[in-house]
């Protein structure tokens, strides 16, 4: 039998939840389950999918207090987890908007005038979803509604670090009889994780590039698409003609939301040499402005540090960075508080490539800036990475952005703002170099993920073909 897994609280740092793993027949069991119930989930039609998806919608709501709460403890931060569930809800909303224009079947004629064409899509029959632990709600279901509202069947394994928001959805799937037999929650750690994936016949990860790896690997071995969204470093790039004020605010909103716990923060910040002083300076001055949500939750902006072992990776690159000749200006230390880990807004000058805080995934709310001499140094520096999630260009006009904007090797730019596809997600992008594989998870084809097409081709008339054999 598997070992039960505590869970930590990061406000207060004990162990006060346990979740247990499902032993390997009852995992395949609950796959089988759910494949079999996904044939009468197709069946039903998308009208009946949308109205199961609405109830659920309505009991979430219903039960939203204890949802608040379990993702409160779950994550030691109030303000992300209320803006989390009012994105989630959103979400619902948005896709069964979109879905019936979606998932239309369509006909054509072809250029051989007696052979029609007839297109239609068919499910995976079974999904599984792989999620982390920083936004632990909307990563877990970010998959999820596209993928039920296409027809699939889904299970979903949330991460073992933050895994107290799955008890109230279940109940309120448990209150739609249409929904709970195609969607579940299986708990545990990453052996878990790697068995699910020898089940399921597509697998949508969001985590670590190292994880990603053994993720697309196991998924290459048994045939099945995986789509992967990874690490980021994201770059932000100041142009001399930027707006100061817009600049600084963005980028430190970008940089620390989610005490910088986001795949999509910012983590290297490039600026201008004419514009370098003042930007910092502003920069650090409104970083002093925040505070920390601690003692209660209410009190202030940055949150605890979730994950125990990334409080040990901020510390470690602040170190090098130090060591390496780096100046703070701000924060500048991993403090235990209350038996939470905690990490101020920290700016950091006198900072190059070979920093880890430059060239590794930090996940905290560290802004390195650097000086830049000319625009094509800016982008050279931007495009040195290993990663290509997204990133920031600011100017004073959106062309003179977007001129540098198209030479940065990512798949989401955000013009004159910062990290907007937290904020937006209509506009299709594909994750560049190591920061993921395979189809846009955002716009439309994020839907189109969970289904394979299939044509029809018809032939109209009862005449010979004009390749066929003659046979006299």
């Amino acid at each position: 039998m598997p070992k039960p897994i505590e869970v930590r609280n990061p406000r207060t740092g004990k162990f006060d939840y346990v979740i247990l793993p499902p032993p390997p027949r009852l995992l395949i069991h609950q796959c089988n389950r759910a494949r079999r119930a996904q044939i009468r989930w197709q069946q039903l039609g998308l009208e009946a999918r949308i109205d199961a998806l609405q109830q659920w919608k309505q009991a979430i709501l219903s039960g939203r207090e204890r949802l608040t709460e379990a993702l409160v403890n779950d994550t030691g931060r109030l303000f992300t987890s209320v803006l989390e569930i009012d994105s989630f809800l959103a979400s619902i909303d948005r896709w069964c908007g979109l879905a019936p224009e979606l998932l239309q079947d369509s006909a054509k004629n072809t250029a051989i005038p007696f052979i029609a064409l007839q297109q239609t899509s068919v499910p995976y029959p079974l999904v599984g979803v792989i999620s982390p632990w920083n936004f632990p709600l909307l990563l877990s279901t970010i998959d999820i509604i596209p993928a039920l509202l296409a027809g699939c069947a889904v299970i979903v394994k949330p991460s073992e670090i933050a895994p107290r928001f799955v008890a109230p959805l279940i109940t309120a799937i448990n209150t739609v009889p249409n929904l709970r037999d195609v969607l579940s929650f299986v708990e545990g750690a990453g052996d878990t994780g790697a068995a699910l994936i020898e089940y399921v016949d597509l697998v949508c990860f969001t985590g670590s590039v190292a994880t990603g790896r053994k993720v697309a690997e196991a998924a290459a071995r048994r045939f099945i698409p995986a789509f992967l969204e990874l690490g980021g470093k994201d770059p932000a790039i100041v142009l001399e003609s930027a707006n100061l004020e817009l600049a600084t605010s963005a980028i430190l909103w970008g940089s620390v939301v989610n005490t910088g716990q986001s795949c999509l923060s910012i983590e290297r910040i490039y600026v201008a040499e004419a514009i370098f002083e003042e930007f910092y300076h502003q920069l650090i001055a409104k970083a002093h402005r925040l505070q920390l949500a601690y003692p209660k939750v209410e009190n202030g902006e940055i949150g605890p540090i979730i994950a125990e072992r990334q409080a040990a990776i901020i510390n470690d690159h602040l170190l090098d960075a130090i060591e390496k000749g780096a100046l703070i200006h701000c924060g500048g230390k991993v403090e235990e508080l209350g038996g939470g880990w905690w990490c101020r807004p920290t700016v950091i000058t006198q900072v190059n490539h070979s920093m880890k805080v430059m060239t590794e995934e930090t996940f905290g709310p560290i802004m390195p800036v650097m000086p830049f001499p000319t625009v094509e140094e800016a982008v050279y520096l931007a495009n040195d990475s290993i990663y290509g999630l997204s990133a920031a260009v600011f100017a004073e006009s959106e062309a003179e952005a977007l001129a540098v904007a198209q030479q940065i090797d990512a798949g989401a730019i955000s013009i004159n703002d910062a990290a907007l596809t937290a904020i937006m997600y209509e506009g299709e992008k594909n994750s560049f170099k190591f920061s993921g594989l395979g189809g846009s998870r955002m716009g439309p084809a994020s839907l189109k993920r969970f289904l394979r097409k299939k044509a029809f081709l018809i032939k109209t008339n009862s005449s010979s073909d004009p390749w066929w054999f003659d046979n006299g």
